[in-house]
């Protein structure tokens, strides 16, 4: 596609990082807002958003590297080139849940509620970063010769295989995203114990991850087996939690008793 928005002289932007900052911006300012309707500061989203992003980009980074050792050992400088892509969005997850359980301990905030506050806007903001990735070339899809609406990338900066029709798996998952997000949107308001709509982020989220990785062509990303990514692995372990977390909460979260407990 476009892996480069804007190059003149020596300042170049990046598709890719722009689509990415967008997204993070979109979900910021939806937490905000959401947070203060819950009674809980602007001022502590925003902190705890640093942190997150901070988290989300070292551990999204760092399982992209390792699952491409190979390659970042003999190229050990690529490793800082976030512009061309290659962030893991389990990565950043795993070292994003830890830091932001941390956080709400610390200052007293509920954990759950904050969770709910989060999901929608995660969603939205993933879905945005995913056409960054569309533009970029990188988490493309496999070849699809005979597909009405696969997608051809010509550009010799992008990521992906070029002058090959292949599956628009980044669109795949932004689409699929796009209508997670109004779906927590529509259950906000009708949930009936707080960290439902988080679980059924987890939940909802691991199904479309899962299917997705079908269509993908990008071999480098780590299998568990011949035909299962380690992605789908990590999918699976998460639909499980996103499950038992549901049935759990809803015996011992409910909104009304949480409400009385805002941060």
């Amino acid at each position: 596609m476009h892996p480069v928005l804007i190059r003149i002289g020596p300042l170049t932007i990046h598709t890719y990082g722009f689509f990415i900052a967008i997204g993070f911006l979109t979900a910021l300012w939806l937490a905000a807002r959401e947070a203060r309707k819950q009674g809980i500061p602007s001022a502590r989203i925003f902190d705890l958003c640093f942190y997150i992003l901070l988290a989300a980009i070292v551990g999204s980074r760092l399982f992209f590297i390792l699952i491409n050792a190979e390659h970042y050992l003999r190229h050990p400088l690529d490793a800082i080139k976030l512009w061309e892509g290659g962030l893991v969005f389990y990565g950043g997850m795993i070292l994003a849940i830890p830091v932001t359980l941390w956080y709400v301990k610390k200052f007293g905030v509920n954990v759950w509620v904050t969770a709910d506050i989060f999901a929608p806007p995660i969603a939205i903001g993933h879905a945005i970063g995913r056409l960054g990735c569309l533009a970029a070339g990188c988490c493309y899809g496999k070849a699809a010769e005979n597909l009405p609406w696969g997608i051809i990338f010509t550009d010799p900066e992008c990521l992906a295989p070029t002058n090959v029709k292949l599956h628009p798996t980044q669109l795949y998952e932004s689409a699929g995203e796009l209508l997670i997000f109004v779906a927590l949107i529509a259950l906000r308001n009708r949930k009936t114990f707080n960290g439902e709509l988080f679980m059924v982020y987890l939940a909802c989220y691991a199904v479309l991850r899962f299917i997705v990785e079908f269509f993908r062509g990008d071999a480098g990303r780590g299998f568990l087996a011949e035909g299962l990514s380690l992605s789908q692995g990590i999918s699976t372990l998460l639909f499980i939690a996103g499950v038992a977390g549901f049935i759990a909460l809803r015996k011992r979260h409910p909104v009304t008793k949480c409400r009385q407990e805002r941060g």
